[in-house]
């Protein structure tokens, strides 16, 4: 693929091989996001899925599925967002996936490492926003790749409706990345439905951390805490 996009572009591509559950080949590409003036956007696409209830899945694979989806994704933005800083520019774009808002689709592990994703990439947003730095999510939905082999389901088994290209989820990703959305959910037909959902959301703030317990429990005497 590097060959053929210098082939066709005349753009230098450089590959870099590596197994990012294995720590000595995360910190190489670690060292590499450090230190590398010429990086200016990075992609953190590495991830796997699983299909199967909690129950009927090995506690082996669910622990490499945290390890690629949570820590490493962690890890490499927490490696390359310094240096963003520092240049006050720069852009971290981390795949995430609808199972974030919906995790009754798949396997819980994965819905709720990519709910971390999620909340992670808004909260970098919050935190770099003022220094240069973009943060995009973007939550696919069911997307014609490999992904579905790996995670024991044949395509052939979901209803070609809401499957997408992958071709068209990056476009529409990179669309939304260029339309300066936070979070791009490239299926979604109205944002101001996201609009709306992160509107309630919030709308929650005032209510979340309170000295007494809501009324709705019944308790008579809330003791409060000591000052």
């Amino acid at each position: 693929m590097a060959k053929d996009l210098t082939d066709r572009t005349g753009r230098s591509v450089e590959t870099l091989v590596a197994d990012l559950t294995q720590p000595a080949a995360l910190a190489q590409v670690e060292q590499v996001l450090r230190t590398d003036a010429s990086i200016t956007l990075l992609v953190n696409n590495a991830g796997v899925g699983a299909a199967a209830p909690l129950l009927q899945a090995e506690v082996g694979d669910m622990d490499r599925m945290i390890t690629l989806n949570v820590n490493v994704l962690t890890r490499l933005a927490y490696a390359v967002a310094p240096a963003f800083v520092a240049r006050g520019a720069g852009t971290i774009v981390n795949i995430a996936s609808i199972v974030a808002l919906a995790p009754e689709l798949l396997n819980g592990v994965y819905g709720g490492s990519k709910a971390y994703v999620l909340a992670f990439s808004q909260s970098l947003q919050h935190e770099l926003a003022d220094k240069g730095v973009r943060v995009q999510a973007v939550l696919p939905g069911a997307t014609a790749t490999e992904f579905w082999g790996v995670a024991g389901v044949s395509m052939d088994q979901l209803p070609q409706g809401i499957v997408m290209s992958a071709q068209d989820m990056v476009d529409a990703a990179l669309a939304g990345l260029a339309q300066g959305e936070v979070v791009t959910i490239p299926a979604l037909p109205d944002l101001a439905d996201w609009n709306a959902y992160e509107q309630s959301r919030k709308a929650l703030a005032p209510g979340l951390s309170l000295a007494v317990p809501a009324a709705r429990y019944g308790l008579a005497s809330p003791r409060g805490v000591a000052a």
